[in-house]
C-alpha cells in the first residue's frame, strides 16, 4: 500500500470534509475511525445551518458567512463525486418576533445585514401573514426571514462524503497507523484527551437531544422558535432540537427533557402534533473553550493538526474549515482567523 500523505483521525463532519478537500488537491489520504463515519455528534438529526446575527462583526462570524456561501458548491461536488445526496438546501429560516424591543432590534439588523452580507443574502422583517400557516405564533405579527440559513441532514451528509471519498479510492478504516501529516478530528473525546495532554481544559462536551418526525415540509424554510430548531429535511422528515446539557451521566440516552422539547415544538407548531416520532437521538457535541472551531497545528507536536470544537455550527463551518486546513496541511498556508487556534483556548 502506498504511503498516505495525510492521515485523518476521526470520521465526523470535520474529519471527512478535510479528507475530501485534501483528496481533491491530489493528496493520498486515509481516514481512521474505530466507530465508523458519523458515529458521534455528526450522526445527529437536526442540521440547522444557521448564521450568527449580522451585527458586532468578528472573525468567527465572517468565517461562518464565507462557509455558508461555499456550502452549495461544496455539497454539489460531493454529491456528483459519490452519487449520494447530502440533504443540503439553502431554504432560509423564519423566527417570530415577540415584543417591540425585539422588533426594533430585528429592523436594525436588517440594515446591518445589507452591509455585512451585502448581496449574498437577506435578513428582513416580514408580516407573519405572508407565510400562511408555516410559522410559529408571533406576538408582534412579524417574523425575521433570512435567506442565508440552510438545512442539512447530518448523517446523510457524512454518508455523501464517505461515498465521494470512496469514489476517489479513500475508504474509512477502523484501525491504522499514522502516516504522513496527521489531523486529529476526534470530537468530544478528542477535546478531553487534548486537555489532558496540554494540562489545561481547552473545551468540553455539551449533550444534545433531538427527535425526527414523519412530517413532510421539505419545501418550507426552517423555523427557530422558543429556542428550538424545526428543520424540514429533503427526505420528507422534520427534525426538532435540541437540548443543551452541560452536565450529563448518560451521553447517548434520551429522557424527559426530549419529551419537553417535543411538547414545546407542538405548542409552537400545532400541525406537528399528529406526526409519528421516527427517532429519538442524543449525543455529545464538542465545544471549544473559545466557542469557535479549534483548528490548526497541535502545539509543539510537529506534523500533527487539530480540527475540533464544531459544537452547534460544525456542519455550517465545514466547507471553510476543510479549505483552510487543506491550505495549511498541504501547502503551509496559514489563514486561520483569530480565536480559532488551540492556543486561543488555553
Amino acid at each position: 500500500m502506498a504511503m498516505a500523505e495525510v492521515t485523518v483521525r476521526g470520521a465526523g463532519i470535520f474529519g471527512l470534509s478535510i479528507a475530501w478537500a485534501c483528496v481533491q488537491r491530489g493528496a493520498k489520504v486515509r481516514v481512521i475511525d474505530p466507530f465508523g463515519a458519523g458515529a458521534g455528534s455528526s450522526g445527529g438529526l437536526v442540521g440547522a445551518l444557521a448564521p450568527h446575527v449580522p451585527e458586532n462583526w468578528n472573525p468567527k462570524k465572517a468565517f461562518q458567512l464565507e462557509s455558508l456561501l461555499m456550502a452549495q458548491g461544496f455539497w454539489q461536488e460531493v454529491e456528483q463525486a459519490g452519487g449520494t445526496s447530502a440533504g443540503y438546501g439553502r431554504t432560509g429560516r423564519l423566527q417570530p418576533i415577540q415584543d417591540d424591543r425585539a422588533l426594533a432590534l430585528a429592523q436594525a439588523r436588517s440594515n446591518s445585514a445589507k452591509d455585512l452580507w451585502q448581496d449574498n443574502a437577506i435578513w428582513q422583517v416580514i408580516p407573519a401573514a405572508d407565510v400562511g400557516n408555516w410559522a410559529p405564533p408571533s406576538a408582534t405579527g412579524f417574523l425575521i426571514h433570512d435567506t442565508l440559513s440552510g438545512r442539512m441532514f447530518p448523517r446523510q451528509a457524512c454518508g455523501a462524503l464517505v461515498a465521494a471519498l470512496k469514489a476517489q479510492g479513500c475508504e474509512v478504516q477502523s484501525t491504522g497507523d499514522d502516516m504522513g501529516r496527521v489531523v486529529h478530528a476526534t470530537g468530544y473525546h478528542g477535546l478531553l484527551s487534548l486537555s489532558e495532554h496540554l494540562g489545561k481544559p481547552v473545551g468540553n462536551g455539551v449533550k444534545g437531544q433531538s427527535l425526527l418526525l414523519d412530517f413532510d415540509a421539505r419545501d418550507k424554510p426552517q423555523l427557530f422558535a422558543d429556542s428550538l430548531h424545526v428543520i424540514p429535511h429533503a427526505n420528507g422528515t422534520t427534525a426538532i432540537g435540541s437540548t443543551s446539557e452541560r452536565t450529563f451521566d448518560t451521553p447517548n440516552d434520551t429522557d424527559a427533557q426530549l419529551d419537553e422539547v417535543h411538547a414545546r415544538a407542538i405548542q409552537a407548531m400545532p400541525q406537528l402534533a399528529q406526526a409519528r416520532v421516527l427517532e429519538r437521538w442524543a449525543g455529545v457535541r464538542p465545544r471549544a473553550k473559545s466557542r469557535a472551531p479549534m483548528i490548526g497545528p497541535w502545539p509543539n507536536r510537529t506534523g500533527h493538526f487539530i480540527a475540533n470544537g464544531g459544537f452547534k455550527i460544525g456542519f455550517g463551518m465545514a466547507p471553510k474549515v476543510a479549505a483552510v486546513m487543506a491550505d495549511l496541511i498541504l501547502e503551509g498556508i496559514d489563514t486561520i482567523p483569530a480565536g480559532f487556534r488551540v492556543e486561543d483556548n488555553l
